[in-house]
């Protein structure tokens, strides 16, 4: 026989072995393969679905990051003018303080020096009158019986008593 044509045996054999081997795959090996190929499909699918929801998550994730950031920086604009609002005020406060404390300390200052003016009067007053008795007793003592020295006398210790008071 040729190489090209196949005995008629060997074509029978052929063909229930591979009736044989097509029914034993068909009946044990297939389902296997199939449903092999059907778990596989269905882990696929399932993955899908499952990125498709982290898809949606990270959407979902992200608009709500840009909604807090969004918050945040209102926020924190909020707070910072909150902030100047109350530096202000401090600071006003404290200018009102401290117009409040000069004004004070210039009326006692006004107060005090008045006190110290009208207590210099009252001395300059009393050297005034003890000198005044001071002249007066030592025109007493001198020259009681001219009148005229004795008025000389008196303009001429006036006269020294009001030079060394305008010195003081």
């Amino acid at each position: 026989m040729g190489l090209l044509t196949p005995d008629p045996g060997l074509l029978f054999w052929m063909i229930v072995v591979f009736a044989v081997v097509f029914f034993v795959l068909a009946k044990y090996g297939f389902p296997v393969v199939i449903k092999m190929v059907e778990d596989r499909k269905a882990y696929i699918d399932e993955s899908l679905k499952s990125a498709r929801a982290a898809n949606e998550q990270l959407a979902n994730i992200k608009a709500e990051s840009e909604k807090i950031l969004t918050e945040a920086h209102e926020e924190q604009a909020r707070i910072l003018n909150e902030a100047a609002a109350t530096r202000d005020r401090i600071i006003k406060d404290a200018q009102d303080k401290a117009l409040a404390e000069g004004a004070r300390l210039m009326e006692e200052m006004k107060r005090q020096v008045e006190v110290e003016k009208e207590c210099a009067i009252r001395d300059i007053r009393r050297q005034v009158a003890v000198l005044s008795v001071g002249i007066a007793e030592k025109v007493l003592r001198s020259k009681l019986a001219d009148e005229k020295v004795q008025e000389e006398l008196i303009d001429h210790m006036l006269d020294d008593m009001l030079e060394s008071a305008k010195k003081q």
